[in-house]
C-alpha cells in the first residue's frame, strides 16, 4: 500500500508538529554542533580578583577556568533555562548537586592544591578546571 501525504488541515497539524519537534530539540542543544570543549573559552580569573563565581549561561561555564585558594567559597549561578550541575571529573572532590534555573549554590574548593576538572553530569559536553593553589 503506497504511502499518501496528508492535505489540508491534517497536513497543517503534521507540519506543526514536524517544526515543533525539530525546535525542541535544537533547544537541547549547545549550538556547536554536539559538542567539544567550547566551554574552555572564557577567560581564567585568579583569587587576587575576587572571582569566586561560576555562571553558567548557554551552556557553558564562564569562566571555565577558576583559580582559588584552597578551601575558598565557589558560587555557582545558573542563568540557563535548564538543570545544570558542576561535579568533579575525578575523585568527587565537590558536586553541587542539581542546580535549578535562577537558582545558586555555593561549595567549598579542595584543601589541597591541584588542577580539578569538572563538567555538567547532565550534559557532559560542558568542561572546565578549578585550580586551587
Amino acid at each position: 500500500m503506497p504511502f499518501s501525504f496528508p492535505t489540508g488541515t491534517a497536513r497543517l497539524v503534521a507540519a506543526g508538529a514536524c517544526a515543533l519537534a525539530l525546535t525542541t530539540l535544537v533547544g537541547c542543544s549547545d549550538g556547536g554542533g554536539g559538542g567539544g570543549d567550547s566551554a574552555t573559552e572564557s577567560a581564567t580569573r585568579s583569587p587576587t580578583d575576587g572571582g569566586t563565581q561560576v555562571t553558567i549561561k548557554n551552556f557553558k561555564f564562564q569562566p571555565a577556568s577558576l583559580a582559588v585558594s584552597p578551601g575558598a567559597k565557589v558560587t555557582v549561578v545558573n542563568k540557563d533555562s535548564t538543570t545544570h550541575t558542576l561535579t568533579a571529573s575525578k575523585g568527587g572532590s565537590f558536586d553541587t548537586g542539581n542546580i535549578a534555573p535562577e537558582k545558586g549554590v555555593t561549595f567549598t574548593a579542595p584543601s589541597k592544591a591541584g588542577n580539578f576538572p569538572y563538567t555538567c553530569t547532565i550534559h557532559p559536553f560542558m568542561k572546565g578546571t578549578l585550580t586551587v593553589k
